[in-house]
């Protein structure tokens, strides 16, 4: 593989050294520096001229950092390697914040999620490789940039067609907004385990900022239900979507999410759910208060080979439309 350069700006560099293992490469290096009045800088200590960077940065929030700054410290850095002369600068972005609001519900709404592609353009960046964004269709229209849109979808299919052998599945998306990401989900996973799936799906009734009712139709009686769904945050939608597969008759209740954004509160709320399992991948530390709350019915599953791969065939200029398919 020809030379480029890597670099890794997130506090917990666990996913972004298992990505460099898999290339063979080690991480650039890099100066973060903040100042008392909470302004920062970030610089390459490597040479950049001419090269095909890569850079690494989730941007949730965490202790001391909120998803804003991080945001800004990704745009700064950015700005700042295609200044020094980067041949092309591709985020690798496995969890992107501000894309939950990709429309106007109400009167006067921001629509976040145009307004960071906006940043990302005034900043130069070349591409994106993003992990489950909230609405792909938003995400691709609004970068002008090349957009690479990975999913989870065929590491959980791999693991629950590995589980489940001949029991009778049903795939239930938690709202209608998510049903396009189930369906899709439930057809590679039929395809996987060779046999015909089964599909719900819940609709909510929001009054105030609170859930005040919702509708359930689908087949779960007898079957094992797997809730699917793009993030979970206060767990509330997952715990909401358990009890009512279990008051439909379902035999089990497993909850598949790409990130684990787990907010305040969200490890008590998952606890006291009637869910056998919780998988998720590690675009997101797993804070520790939510694994020891959850236990043994906590999975993670690993992107790093997804990710690894999709940095080296974007370097390499090879074929991505399979590996978006079919995972690593």
């Amino acid at each position: 593989m020809t030379k480029f350069a890597l670099f890794a700006l997130d506090t917990d560099k666990t996913l972004a050294m298992a990505v460099a293992g898999l290339l063979r490469v080690a991480l650039s290096p890099q100066e973060y520096r903040k100042f008392e009045d909470g302004e920062f800088k970030i610089r390459s200590l490597t040479e950049v001229r001419g090269q095909d960077v890569f850079v690494l940065f989730g941007l949730q929030g965490e202790d001391g950092r909120s998803a804003a700054e991080k945001l800004c410290e990704l745009l700064f850095f950015v700005g700042a390697l295609k200044d020094d002369g980067a041949l092309r600068v591709t985020a690798v972005v496995p969890y992107l914040s501000f894309a939950r609001k990709d429309r106007r519900t109400k009167p006067h709404d921001p629509v976040t999620m145009r307004y960071v592609a906006q940043l990302f353009d005034a900043m130069r960046i070349d591409r994106i490789i993003c992990m489950d964004a909230h609405n792909i269709s938003a995400f691709q229209n609004a970068f002008r940039c090349e957009t690479v849109h990975l999913d989870a979808q065929a590491l959980f299919a791999r693991q629950f067609a590995a589980k489940f052998g001949d029991s009778p599945l049903t795939v239930v998306s938690p709202d209608l907004g998510g049903e396009k990401r189930a369906e899709l989900f439930r057809q590679r996973l039929e395809g996987l385990v060779a046999r015909p799936i089964a599909k719900a799906f819940m609709d909510k009734h929001r009054s105030e900022g609170r859930v005040a009712s919702h509708i359930f139709a689908g087949d779960v009686k007898d079957r094992i239900s797997i809730v699917l769904d793009d993030l979970i945050s206060g767990g509330g939608t997952m715990a909401r979507a358990a009890v009512a597969c279990r008051d439909h008759g379902a035999k089990g209740v497993h909850v598949a999410a790409t990130h684990g954004v787990f907010s305040s509160g969200a490890g008590q709320v998952l606890q006291d759910a009637p869910i056998d399992e919780i998988v998720i991948t590690d675009t997101i530390p797993c804070p520790s208060g939510v694994a020891t709350a959850l236990g043994e019915r906590l999975a993670v599953v690993g992107v790093a080979p997804l990710l690894a791969e999709a940095i080296r065939r974007c370097h390499e200029g090879g074929s991505l439309s399979d590996l978006v398919e079919n995972g690593p």
